[in-house]
């Protein structure tokens, strides 16, 4: 076991909230927030959903825990997700001043936090998350490419 068993079980959880996502025909990408060992934001995709291109599941999970926290800080939070954030996501995180990012699996059309971008470790900001990768990647990616894969063979049918 690479990562403590608490880092397994939030990430479950996040995959639970990219498994709601992908119910729904939205982008497979969950995320929740935890402060002190208990979620306190969850969030899936939801652009379709909403018609917000701004609904990805970080924005979500992190709208949630600063209500429950009544604070734009999070400076005592980690965040799991499910796929690397993108940049509109990196912001947030940075904005927050989240404390942790755990992410599934690397987004390289998208990604901010390594893949396209590293805005995250970006010594320009006053804040720095600390970044771990992997964690359930295997899973996360096959929900993106069940997605993606889906998508695929509804377009070659038209």
């Amino acid at each position: 076991m690479l990562f403590p068993e608490h880092v397994y079980k939030f990430m479950y959880a996040a995959l639970s909230e990219a498994e709601k996502a992908l119910e729904l025909n939205e982008v497979p990408i969950g995320a929740v927030v935890v402060h002190n060992n208990k979620i306190i934001g969850r969030g899936f995709n939801q652009t379709e959903m909403l018609n917000d291109s701004t609904a990805h599941a970080e924005m979500l999970a992190i709208t949630a825990a600063s209500n429950h926290l009544q604070s734009k800080l999070l400076d005592e939070c980690d965040i799991y997700i499910t796929a690397e954030p993108c940049l509109m996501c990196s912001g947030a995180i940075l904005l927050s001043r989240i404390k942790n990012l755990y992410f599934a699996t690397f987004e390289p059309k998208f990604g901010a936090c390594g893949s396209l971008f590293n805005v995250i470790e970006n010594d320009k900001y006053n804040h720095k998350p600390a970044v771990y990768s992997g964690i359930y990647r295997d899973e996360s990616k096959q929900l993106l490419e069940k997605f993606f894969q889906s998508k695929r063979q509804i377009n070659k049918s038209k």
